[in-house]
């Protein structure tokens, strides 16, 4: 299995173990998203707290350039600490929330 499809498994796989964590609060419903080519990942939140509507994504990740990037995390468990844990390199994530600048005091890959 190439690196690309590797990444693609694994990213797949959290964003889907995430996606059943359900809040403990509010009629919220979570959905894991992907797109037809399994390269771009999202996990949505949409319901009701109380009378205010929550819409919106908590995690949203690609794959592309043989590295992964991280566009979002609203987590309180970062994706990225999950990542490495799971045996890949930091030089092979972005976190592409931060801008490029700051990326190289991150630890983990500019682009």
């Amino acid at each position: 299995m190439d690196k690309l499809e590797q990444y693609q498994k694994l990213v797949g796989r959290l964003l889907e173990e995430y996606s059943q964590l359900k809040p403990a609060y509010g009629q919220i419903e979570t959905e894991f998203l992907v797109d037809k080519d399994n390269t771009s990942f999202a996990v949505f939140r949409t319901g009701w707290l109380k009378d205010t509507r929550i819409h919106g994504a908590i995690l949203h990740v690609d794959v592309k350039d043989d590295k992964i990037w991280i566009e979002y995390d609203g987590t309180d468990r970062p994706i990225a600490d999950e990542l490495v844990e799971a045996g890949v390199p930091k030089e092979d994530i972005v976190l592409a929330f931060q801008p490029e600048e700051l990326r190289a005091h991150t630890g983990f890959a500019v682009r």
